[in-house]
């Protein structure tokens, strides 16, 4: 791709930046040739001020992109807000229609990096491995307490079935799991590989481990719930990398405390944007449910880890710039599912 000089003008205002996006996209600005400013703070209604001479803003899950927020945006003339990510739960989309802002995202990334991190916090939590590795560091090699079970045989429920799920429900047959799943569509490729679709209480009532791969809106926010969690099987497996929201936090304590519950793993959290992608290790932490969390030897939790690879934060960059550039050329782009208003 030759380098096109007009982009130059433009200017992209990056929030809640980490080293490795500055690396990626700086790699991969070099074929666009826009003008990157990044800031490390969330976007939020204080930080807006921030902005200097940029149509476009990029940003991530946790930014706040409300109405008061994007309110602002169209006062500085922002033309679009580009999400480097496939969860769109955080923006206002009526509120950028309103104010004539193109919103934007990147649809698939790399569905096998979320849906295999999937499968690692599975094996994880089955074998206790974390606890193994740090057993045998202090020479201790005994293996009382590290008890797993085959995951071959067992069944795994998988709400959502979308690029990720359907990744993911792969990954699942490959272990000789049964593969039950819901969604409001089903999926006939996946039913030629062998994946059963049955309705959620199904998935509830039947599965072993239960992975979350859809997103959150008002159908499925607290999916997983204290209702839900009583349909479930005795020491059921939990397992979120989607989005915080799909998990009533206060519900899944309760369900672990009493035993219900036998394994969580979590990669996202209903009030993560005050944690997650932070050093907070000389700081005491304010959130009594994340703490209490941390407190159970059966939960594992990662830091919205799951997207985090090479190959992700590539495709990450490269249809970020992409759908800039297409917005600025065409008004339009080609992807229709990375479009959102």
């Amino acid at each position: 791709m030759s380098a096109i000089n007009s982009f130059e003008s433009h200017k992209i205002a990056f929030f809640s930046t980490q080293p490795y996006d500055r690396t990626f996209f700086n790699k991969y600005n070099k074929e666009f040739k826009f003008n990157l400013d990044f800031y490390e703070t969330q976007l939020n209604p204080q930080t807006v001020v921030l902005i200097e001479n940029a149509s476009i803003v990029c940003v991530f899950v946790n930014d706040i992109v409300n109405e008061q927020v994007i309110k602002q945006l169209g006062e500085k003339n922002i033309k679009i807000i580009a999400l480097r990510c496939a969860g769109f739960n955080n923006v206002d989309l009526e509120a950028a229609k309103k104010y004539g802002i193109k919103v934007c995202r990147v649809p698939a990334y790399s569905p096998q990096a979320v849906a295999e991190h999937a499968m690692a916090m599975i094996l994880t939590l089955n074998r206790k491995t974390h606890k193994a590795y740090n057993r045998v560091r202090e020479q201790n090699f005994a293996l009382n307490g590290l008890l797993g079970f085959d995951l071959f045989g067992k069944t795994i429920g998988i709400i959502g079935t979308g690029n990720i799920g359907k990744a993911f429900a792969k990954i699942a047959l490959g272990f000789g799991c049964k593969v039950l799943a819901y969604d409001i569509v089903t999926n006939n490729e996946m039913i030629k590989d062998g994946v059963s679709f049955v309705g959620l209480e199904e998935i509830f009532n039947s599965s072993d481990i239960i992975s979350l791969h859809c997103p959150l809106n008002d159908q499925t926010k607290h999916v997983i719930n204290t209702t839900s969690i009583s349909f479930m099987k005795e020491n059921v497996m939990i397992i979120n990398t989607s989005r915080g929201g799909l998990i009533e936090t206060s519900s899944v304590i309760d369900g672990l405390k009493e035993g219900k519950i036998g394994y969580l793993g979590i990669d996202v959290y209903e009030q993560e944007e005050k944690l997650f992608f932070r050093d907070l290790s000389e700081d005491i932490i304010q959130d009594d449910n994340i703490q209490r969390l941390m407190s159970f030897p059966n939960v594992l939790v990662t830091a919205h880890q799951a997207f985090f690879t090479n190959e992700a934060l590539t495709q990450i960059a490269l249809v970020t710039f992409n759908n800039i550039k297409s917005l600025l050329e065409e008004n339009d782009i080609e992807n229709k599912a990375a479009l959102l208003v």
